[in-house]
């Protein structure tokens, strides 16, 4: 979820498309050859099987989801309640869907901020380190949730997932550069965190990938509020040993537009090879724009048809130099509008809000890049 910032007959969606400037569209030939886990949704609402069945059809590969800490832990001694989870895991899995989960948000009963990183002391390091580890036990290579469901297993309730798909990409924290999610903003006090989650996935899991929080490209906040996305990652980059830690730059390019956006990219690239990291992947885990007419008010929101040139143009870039930068994944953010979040929220979606699944222009350009279908 991003902070406070700044059916259709097919000669309907035929005009639709045209009008928005997708006469020649980059269709199936560009998501040829591209990872099956390329195109990433990041939803801000719950989701029903339908919602995935949707996603599968459209080519989408792998769903961001938040894991906030104090939800799962609200108290010191009360154990984890990975219900929540449990389900959004389970229907993903029955999809072939993979996960993405960011931990982040420290529990009232360690921080009164929930933005607090949770390395002042050993008892919030060690706390944290549990939770991380916890995590991986569960949802990770040989699992419990996946031994719960496996065939034989004789656990009553739950359904069978002859086919597990571990998570192995762990994502720490959100936007670790902006007040919003974490406060204060310290890229040394955010390397710590790095350092503890990697012992803690690695642990069970010594193959897992770690991507760093999603940076916001450029927040307009300064000092301890915020912080450009480059400097952060360059002064992360100075703490020693740090490379260790991590295997991926997580970026939140939200920009005026698609040129913007490249430059963004480009540049958080280049403190990658500045720093002798080519290695590093990279993970867009939000890129977005609105579909509302209120530019002037907020820069994100195009309106219907710059939602789908923006969309279109991003993505257009992002596949064409995908070995060169080392993109791994790319998040639209977000799959339904709703109202009530962020003040774009409301209109970023793939779909209008609601139960029913009204698509956007949006939608239809979206599954002429993914090579996917608008429909199950």
């Amino acid at each position: 979820m991003r902070s406070p910032r700044t059916s259709f007959a097919v000669a309907c969606v035929a005009s639709l498309l045209a009008c928005a400037g997708l006469a020649s569209p980059l269709a199936a030939p560009a998501a040829r050859g591209l990872p099956p886990d390329f195109f990433g949704i990041a939803p801000q609402t719950a989701l029903t099987q339908t919602d995935m069945e949707y996603m599968r059809a459209g080519r989408i590969g792998t769903i961001r989801v938040p894991v906030p800490w104090g939800s799962v832990q609200p108290t010191r001694r009360g154990g984890y309640n990975w219900s929540s989870l449990d389900e959004i895991v389970e229907r993903a899995a029955q999809e072939r869907l993979q996960i993405l989960p960011f931990l982040y948000s420290t529990p009232r009963w360690l921080s009164r901020r929930p933005t607090k990183l949770p390395v002042s002391g050993a008892g919030q390091r060690n706390a944290w380190s549990a939770f991380v580890k916890a995590a991986v036990e569960r949802y990770g290579p040989g699992g419990d949730f996946w031994a719960e469901r496996a065939p034989g297993s004789g656990v009553q309730y739950v359904p069978v997932i002859p086919r597990p798909i571990p998570i192995r990409i762990w994502q720490i924290w959100n936007e670790a550069n902006f007040f919003y999610f974490t406060f204060p903003v310290s890229p040394p006090q955010y390397a710590q965190l790095l350092k503890l989650s990697a012992r803690a996935i690695h642990s069970v899991d010594p193959r897992a990938e770690i991507v760093t929080a999603g940076l916001f490209g450029e927040p307009t906040a300064k000092g301890s509020r915020g912080m450009p996305a480059t400097e952060f990652l360059d002064r992360l980059y100075a703490v020693p040993g740090i490379k260790a830690s991590f295997d991926g730059i997580g970026l939140h390019p939200y920009a005026v537009d698609a040129g913007e956006l490249e430059e963004m990219t480009e540049a958080m690239r280049e403190v990658a090879r500045a720093n002798r990291d080519p290695r590093a992947g990279l993970y867009l885990t939000e890129i977005g724009w609105g579909s509302q007419n209120n530019f002037n008010q907020v820069a994100f929101e195009q309106g219907i048809r710059g939602q789908v040139r923006q969309l279109r143009d991003s993505y257009r870039y992002l596949i064409s130099n995908r070995n060169r930068l080392n993109l791994k994944q790319v998040y639209w953010f977000s799959w339904k509008d709703v109202g009530g979040s962020c003040n774009f929220c409301d209109s970023v979606g793939l779909f209008r809000r609601g139960a029913r699944f009204k698509p956007k222009p949006a939608w239809h350009a979206f599954v002429d890049l993914s090579g996917g279908r608008a429909r199950p």
